[in-house]
């Protein structure tokens, strides 16, 4: 008799796509039922999507009856065209914005220049020093021939970037003056901290707003005044302080006794060792978390509107009133959100990179 030869289809290699499809989305029943649910309403969801958002759309209008022509067959990016130097600006003038959108280009750049490790350097201090006074410069003007700009014009999404950048900046250090003053053995600067930490973290956002906003300026000596959007900004640089200092002090106490024994063996007093040996690994640990709090800071932002500020999100809340424009808020919501993710995902992105260097590095210490 002869023999029956049998053949058997190869199996994928390892490393090709079929094999990452095998192992990640088909790898069982459940996996592989809901990969096809997923992809069969992505397929219905996505291409109508698409002819919305950019075939069917209105891209440059100055009338908006042309949008409200296509009845939701496809979307009014016109509104965002009309009203985009409103949103990125707000009320500062017309001609002068060439100013706020230069500040924004030396903010963001100071951002890109710090990412790099390679630029941490001793000199990187003065020059964000100079990048701040260059952008309070263009900002308020009255020098070099600048037309004086009052607090109150500010707004849309510069508002939004320096009130963020401020904020994080000037919170960050004090957080961990306050996550050290909570471990403090000392009875009076602990109990101080904790009060603070406690008494902020114990009341929403808007209220410390309101207090800047309506009671501080009660306690002022007469003929003493604070500027509104300065007093909006120490009471958000006070919230992101609490908050950030309850996640320094996690970091802290995730380090191993032995570290701090190992700095008392060789002599080092308190401030060395806590910025020489304990601090830099607290802040590596507490890398994910204190992220987290940045990306919700930058948020939170957007509540300034309640004291007459108008960063990105009112300025396209007030468009949106404009009675030849309103009736568009699908399209103008969705133009902020993806100005928020952009800069929230760039934030969220940097930070893991910036962990798997320091883990890069630290297995190469070990080594």
């Amino acid at each position: 008799m002869g023999q029956v030869r049998t053949t058997t289809l190869p199996r994928p290699a390892a490393h090709s796509p079929l094999a990452w499809l095998r192992a990640n989305l088909f790898s069982n029943r459940a996996n592989a039922l809901t990969t096809l649910v997923i992809v069969y309403l992505l397929w219905q969801a996505v291409p109508p999507f698409i002819n919305w958002a950019f075939l069917d759309a209105v891209w440059q209008t100055a009338d908006p009856k042309v949008c409200r022509a296509l009845r939701g067959e496809g979307a009014c990016w016109a509104f965002v065209t009309e009203k985009h130097r409103f949103i990125l600006f707000g009320t500062y003038p017309f001609e002068q914005h060439w100013r706020p959108a230069l500040a924004s280009a030396i903010l963001i750049a100071l951002w890109a220049v710090s990412a790099l490790r390679v630029f941490w350097k001793g000199w990187l201090a003065p020059v964000w020093a100079g990048g701040l006074a260059a952008i309070g410069f263009l900002m308020w003007g009255g020098v070099f021939g600048l037309p004086y700009v009052e607090n109150e014009r500010w707004g849309g999404l510069i508002l939004t970037l320096l009130l963020a950048t401020f904020g994080i900046a000037l919170a960050f250090p004090l957080s961990i003056l306050l996550a050290l003053a909570r471990r403090s053995t000392m009875p009076v600067l602990q109990g101080l901290a904790i009060g603070f930490i406690e008494l902020v973290r114990g009341v929403p956002l808007i209220s410390l707003l309101f207090m800047a906003s309506v009671m501080l300026p009660l306690f002022l000596p007469s003929g003493v005044t604070i500027d509104k959007l300065l007093r909006a900004q120490i009471a958000l640089i006070l919230f992101a302080a609490a908050y950030l200092a309850e996640v320094v002090r996690g970091g802290l106490q995730a380090i191993p006794a032995g570290q701090y024994e190992a700095a008392d063996s060789l002599g080092l007093s308190y401030w060395k060792k806590t910025l020489l040996v304990i601090l830099p690994q607290a802040l590596r640990i507490a890398i994910p978390p204190l992220v987290n709090s940045f990306i919700g800071f930058f948020k939170d932002t957007s509540l300034v509107l309640i004291i007459g500020l108008f960063d990105l999100l009112s300025t396209i809340k007030v468009s949106l009133t404009e009675p030849a424009w309103s009736g568009f808020g699908v399209e103008a919501y969705l133009f902020a959100s993806i100005v928020y993710f952009a800069f929230c995902y760039a934030m969220s992105s940097y930070s893991q990179n910036l962990e798997r260097q320091l883990a890069r590095a630290e297995e190469g210490k070990r080594r």
